[in-house]
């Protein structure tokens, strides 16, 4: 051991001695012979690693600033027991190894993203209506005033709402001046129509069966769920870089939708069904919008959309048509055309000129 020179600051002074290293209880002293210099003892648990950089080795001491010990080859056996590991990845990956700490970091970034996508169909349920409603009345502000009201088109539309939501679980059931094919649920039980869906729709039947399907997500609570569900999954993902945490986020939030459109669909069927409404005319409003889009392309691309493919829901409605059934209209004609001409005949809707929502 005596052979064995270190190089030695001692974090008092400048100075760089060459030193010579003596056992001492659990520890060590070192010595510079030459000028009969000694430090203070010293434990081996009191190393810490510098750096480790080929054959090149230097340490500190975890409760003395600037004290250093360093050399140079290889450490003799006696000495080389006693050193602290050099950390390649991080203390606890070098403990248990780079390919099982992996492992467990993908587990429980797919626990952390189940929860996220989990969670919220059960925490949903627990959110105050009181706090819901006051966010969808909030967000109805958004709509600009675009609101389209005449007293014969709002009995028809009051009167659908009858047929399809006896039961009066949604908040309210309004109809925009919007020409977009669609209609929204909001937070607190509102239902909004768009006049571009009421305009292609053939018959108040087509209209009844998209009201259904959001009444399906007012009872189930799926925009709450789908809010917090973005919260969370916006919380997991953000340190993604770039845009993948947002193109993850998109992906998964949309794939959980599919599930909940699925399940308004079928309430959808069951308030036609309670409502004596033939769910035929949904059936064909999903044919006529696209219900032939059954090849691979368009299998593929609808796992990019929130909706299940307009095929498998015409099909779906269409199963639901109990032959013999004595269905009647959702609306007479007088009625539908009121709905229809809603917007065009009221004067002080807001008109749409392009903006989105």
């Amino acid at each position: 051991m005596s052979d064995f020179r270190l190089w030695h600051y001692d974090g008092v002074t400048a100075v760089r001695r060459e030193v010579l290293l003596r056992p001492a209880g659990t520890g060590f002293v070192l010595e510079e012979p030459e000028s009969g210099w000694a430090g203070l003892p010293a434990d081996w648990s009191d190393l810490t690693v510098i750096g480790l950089q080929g054959d090149r080795s230097a340490y500190g001491h975890k409760t003395v600033p600037g004290w250093r010990m360093g050399f140079s080859g290889e450490a003799p056996a006696d000495i080389a027991t006693h050193l602290p590991k050099g950390e390649r990845y991080g203390r606890w990956i070098d403990r248990f190894g780079l390919w099982p700490a992996a492992a467990v970091f993908i587990i429980a970034a797919a626990l952390i993203i189940w929860g996220a996508l989990e969670a919220p169909a059960a925490i949903a349920p627990l959110v105050p209506h009181a706090w819901e409603n006051r966010m969808g009345d909030a967000m109805v502000g958004d709509f600009g005033g675009r609101f389209c009201h005449t007293p014969a088109g709002d009995t028809a539309l009051r009167g659908l709402a009858a047929r399809i939501d006896p039961g009066h679980e949604a908040r309210d059931i309004a109809l925009a001046n919007i020409p977009m094919v669609n209609a929204v649920t909001l937070p607190g039980g509102r239902i909004i129509l768009f006049d571009g869906l009421v305009q292609q729709a053939k018959s108040a039947d087509e209209v009844a069966g998209v009201l259904g399907h959001e009444l399906g997500h007012v009872r189930h609570r799926d925009t709450m769920t789908g809010l917090i569900r973005q919260l969370g999954l916006s919380v997991v993902l953000g340190g993604a870089g770039g845009n993948a945490g947002n193109y993850l986020n998109g992906v998964l939030s949309l794939s959980y939708g599919r599930g909940a459109e699925s399940a308004a669909d079928g309430v959808a069927i069951d308030q036609m069904r309670a409502a004596g409404i033939s769910p035929a005319a949904t059936a064909a409003f999903f044919d006529r919008i696209g219900g032939k889009d059954e090849g691979t392309e368009a299998r593929a691309m609808s796992w990019l959309s929130s909706h299940p493919l307009s095929a498998e829901r015409r099909r779906r409605f269409a199963a639901a048509v109990k032959p013999g059934t004595a269905y009647r209209p959702a609306l007479d004609q007088a009625q539908w055309q009121a709905l229809r001409t809603s917007c065009a005949s009221d004067p002080k809707v807001a008109k749409f000129w392009g903006q989105s929502f």
